[in-house]
């Protein structure tokens, strides 16, 4: 059986909405895993919206472990500077009993640094195409509509100490142009981006519009993932990515099952 580990502040909505479909499909039996551990950068009673998400992990039956940043930080007063390190080695000594074949970072607000990098193979969420933009989801769609992109995506790639710098593991895409969209971007010309952003900002109706495209495919997108590792169909091998028969590949394109899944429960 496929083993996963989830990485998870549980900050808000997004973390709990991520575990929550790995479930589901699990219980559905479209995914042939199991979640080994849930871990998470905050205790209990620190936040409460990460404490409701404590509650739902714990009421799925899932492993909950453990271990606030920020109380492991003030602990090491004015060794603080060394902090980061010295933590990872601690959620690595905390994760010992588990054994996942592959992490994913739901929501997850630290960088995972070297020594994490080399202890588990892990993927994460970045919420462009491959070859599209870089940094926050904000910042990806601003530069979609200043580019005047006719399509995006979401991609997996695999977590290395370089942030948004590992190799693509799986991807979708999907048009922004055309139906919808189509008045949207006529109402959006004319105006920069910098005009765009003082004006209407992010409730821009096509700010709006590429955003829900794209929220609504993250999830299809992490558990299809999961479940093409877990069948086999993609693997990550000494740090590079390989389809079933170990052939390196720049990814795996998901875009038809993802909107396969669409079609059928929309």
């Amino acid at each position: 059986m496929f083993r996963i580990g989830l990485f998870a502040t549980g900050r808000g909505q997004g973390s709990l909405q991520l575990v929550t479909a790995v479930r589901d499909a699990i219980e559905e039996g479209r995914l042939p895993a199991r979640v080994e551990f849930v871990f998470s950068n905050r205790d209990p009673g620190e936040f409460e919206p990460t404490d409701r998400f404590f509650e739902a992990v714990r009421g799925f039956g899932y492993p909950l472990v453990t271990r606030s940043f920020r109380r492991f930080k003030a602990a090491l007063g004015d060794d603080s500077e060394g902090w980061r390190v010295k933590y990872d080695r601690e959620v690595i000594d905390f994760l010992e009993p588990y054994g996942p074949d592959l992490c994913v970072l739901a929501g997850y607000l630290l960088i995972f640094s070297p020594a994490l990098c080399e202890r588990y193979t892990a993927i994460n969420l970045h919420p462009a195409a491959p070859g599209g933009p870089i940094g926050m989801w904000q910042d990806v769609i601003w530069k979609l509509i200043e580019t005047e992109a006719s399509s995006s995506g979401n991609m997996m790639q695999s977590v290395i100490p370089e942030v948004d710098r590992g190799p693509i593991v799986t991807f979708s895409t999907f048009p922004i142009t055309g139906g919808e969209f189509g008045p949207l971007w006529d109402e959006a010309r004319g105006r920069s981006v910098e005009e765009l952003r003082e004006g209407p900002g992010e409730s821009l109706p096509l700010f709006q519009a590429i955003r829900s495209a794209g929220t609504a495919r993250e999830r299809p997108l992490v558990v299809e993932t999961l479940r093409a590792f877990a069948e086999g169909r993609v693997r990550i091998e000494d740090g590079a990515v390989v389809d079933g028969q170990v052939r390196p590949i720049e990814g795996l394109d998901l875009t038809q099952e993802i909107e396969a899944g669409l079609r059928a429960t929309g």
